[in-house]
């Protein structure tokens, strides 16, 4: 497993890379046959922000990926917490596995059907917008991502979802070979949205 340590906007002291390799190298632990870990420090520099220091952890398996992100007063203090985060996914990703491998075991309800998950278009009345600062009733994209989306089921999007932590995935729905959204909705279920054309 190869253990990438950079820092963005800021110099990592050997020995928070030193720490940061020995701690991380505790994951193999958990069998999942990952290629790489990629650690990110950088400092949040607001002055209103009291843990300034922001540690990012993405780990790459085999079809996954798991990511989380943790600040605190210190790099290491940072890193402990952000390891916490990320060796919950990664337990919850096994007992998954586990899970599929053994249907018997099964710990949890089974997710709710296909047909549940597809919500009714919403109204243009719900989609208002946010004003930004400066008042003028526009929201600001304030970051962009890009990333290489490759086809999947449905039911994979959901895992991914939960391994990175996000109320809603970006894939290209291999039934349908089309990009779709799928999200969490206020009553824990999901839906799921579609392009057309």
């Amino acid at each position: 497993m190869e253990i990438i340590v950079r820092g963005k906007n800021i110099k990592v002291a050997p020995n928070v890379q030193q720490l940061t390799r020995e701690k991380l190298a505790k994951f193999e632990r958990f069998n999942l046959k990952m290629t790489r870990v990629e650690v990110d420090y950088s400092e949040i520099r607001n002055p209103r922000v009291h843990d300034k220091d922001l540690c990012e952890v993405t780990v790459h398996l085999k079809g996954h990926f798991v990511k989380a992100h943790a600040a605190s007063l210190d790099p290491v203090a940072a890193l402990d917490l952000v390891i916490d985060k990320v060796e919950h996914q990664l337990t919850r990703l096994k007992e998954k596995k586990v899970d599929r491998s053994h249907p018997r075991r099964r710990r949890s309800a089974p997710p709710p059907a296909l047909d549940d998950w597809v919500e009714e278009p919403m109204s243009p009345a719900g989609a208002a917008g946010t004003a930004d600062a400066t008042g003028n009733g526009h929201a600001q994209i304030v970051r962009t991502k890009q990333f290489a989306a490759k086809p999947m089921a449905v039911e994979e999007a959901a895992l991914q979802m939960d391994l990175v932590g996000h109320d809603f995935y970006l894939f290209m729905n291999a039934e349908s070979g089309r990009a779709a959204v799928l999200y969490r909705r206020r009553d824990g279920h999901l839906g799921l949205i579609e392009a057309v054309g």
